[in-house]
């Protein structure tokens, strides 16, 4: 059966699907060319004969979705993917030739990519599409089966994506799955070949726990707090603009949004002055602006706001940007909140906020922004606004993070020709293009021997050759 429509207590029905994933990778372990090729081109009918339906099914989700958003930050990275995936794939899927050391010489070494088995991928709410086919992408071209277990939050895109795989896949290929936590650790005890989970770092670590079991290899992309650091000589009218667009779009629900700003304690007023303008222009209504996103489900829209009653008690100072003074909770929109001031003990110092709230944090010495960073668990973005080549390369030497984008924010994440994934407590392992290539396969090792080899001069009964020999091995 290609897809489950799950309902609570249907373990057993989650157990048939990966039986049914599992025979069918044993029986074709090695997918040809054509084959792979052939998966990808399904992936991109399914997108471009259902892009409005997607749409219309994440927009439901969400109660509000700019579709413009769902197009640059879905449909495309997803369709980027896939065709390079399609165009790189042969030269992919070659056999690499690695040297042999001159005493093993004939012979030939090669690495030979072949396909895991069956992979399963567990995808988050906030980009349901894109997170569920770019990892897919990357284990079609691998040669895998795969099982998606979608989001309880994202129902209506879980239910479209599940019944568009059956249309789209023979049986034996994808596998959609929808249900709500219970599944989910159902679906992280499964034995894959590999298991893909995109999260919070939280939920990230009861996912490996879940997959040591079965000693299963984990790619794990969490969050984590993604700083902004703008230097003194900065374009801040640049960087206002970018650290707004990269905050709202999709309402600040992005892993790589920015989740603070470090700015010069001399520059901050005309930063915030600066930051407030980029909003206002963007968005200068919001509650019925289709430009702007919901927060997705009423509990994150009250942890959001428990988050900043929390830290105005404790002394913060709480601004928004709401340009039409318009209320907002009707319709679960929340404007651009800047925080001055906040406590370094509040929640919304502490954890990736995951909303429209920006804490401004106040740096006396450049130096000290950096060692801000560093002090706290490994971001999976760092944004760094400069003009200064000596200063830019000191942060990129002197900080570790998932990834860096220079006088911009969050677009390093659809460079399709390079990896994508966190560090530490932001995640292990990557994927997106060759990379997601890799993770998906087992790049084995060929060693193949010459009749003309010279080995049995190492071999039992040894005597006066092998010391000869080992004498030149030895001394190299």
């Amino acid at each position: 059966m290609n897809v489950l429509p799950m309902m609570p207590g249907t373990e057993t029905a989650l157990q048939h699907g990966y039986a049914a994933l599992r025979l069918a990778a044993d029986s074709e372990r090695f997918p040809g060319l054509a084959r792979r090729r052939g998966w990808l081109d399904a992936v991109e009918k399914l997108l471009q004969e259902n892009r409005q339906a997607l749409i219309d099914a994440i927009n439901a989700d969400f109660g509000q979705r700019s579709s413009v958003e769902t197009q640059l930050g879905e449909l495309f990275p997803s369709l980027e993917e896939l065709r390079r995936a399609r165009r790189k794939l042969a030269v992919w899927m070659r056999p690499q030739r690695r040297p042999v050391s001159i005493w093993f010489r004939p012979a030939r070494n090669r690495l030979l990519p072949q396909p895991l088995g069956v992979v399963g991928i567990v995808v988050p709410w906030n980009y349901p599409l894109f997170l569920a086919l770019g990892p897919l992408i990357g284990a079609l071209a691998a040669g895998n089966r795969v099982m998606i277990k979608m989001s309880e939050l994202t129902p209506a895109t879980g239910a479209l994506l599940a019944a568009l795989m059956t249309r789209y896949f023979e049986p034996g290929v994808v596998s959609v799955v929808n249900g709500g936590p219970e599944l989910s650790q159902a679906f992280t005890r499964l034995p894959f070949d590999h298991l893909l989970f995109t999260g919070s770092t939280a939920v990230g670590r009861h996912v490996m726990r879940a997959a040591a079991d079965n000693l299963t290899p984990v790619t794990l992309e969490l969050g984590g707090k993604s700083p902004a650091i703008v230097a003194r000589d900065a374009d801040f009218a640049r960087a206002a603009e970018s650290i707004v667009a990269g905050k709202l779009f999709n309402a600040g629900q992005t892993c790589v949004a920015p989740d603070y700003v470090l700015v010069n304690a001399k520059d901050r007023d005309r930063l915030l002055a600066m930051l407030d303008a980029a909003a206002t222009r963007a968005y200068p209504t919001l509650a019925h602006n289709p430009d702007y996103s919901s927060i997705i489900h009423p509990r994150h829209y009250q942890r959001l706001q428990q988050w900043l009653d929390e830290a105005a008690a404790a002394g913060a100072d709480i601004r928004q940007v709401n340009p039409a003074a318009e209320s907002l909770q009707s319709v679960r929109k929340m404007p651009l909140t800047l925080v001055l001031n906040s406590p370094p003990h509040c929640a919304l110092m502490q954890e990736e906020i995951f909303g429209p709230i920006l804490p401004i944090i106040s740096y006396d010495r450049f130096e000290d922004a950096i060692s801000y960073i560093n002090a706290r668990p490994r971001p999976l973005a760092l944004y760094l606004f400069d003009r200064d080549p000596v200063r830019i390369d000191k942060v990129l030497q002197q900080t570790i993070s998932g990834g860096v984008c220079i006088n911009e924010t969050i677009l390093h994440v659809v460079q399709d020709a390079m990896p994508f994934g966190g560090v530490g407590a932001s995640g292990m392992g990557h994927y997106h293009g060759y990379e997601g290539f890799l993770t998906f396969s087992k790049l084995k090792p060929v060693f193949e021997q010459s009749r003309w080899a010279g080995t049995w001069l190492t071999r039992p009964p040894y005597g006066r050759a092998v010391q000869w020999l080992l004498r030149l091995m030895l001394r190299g």
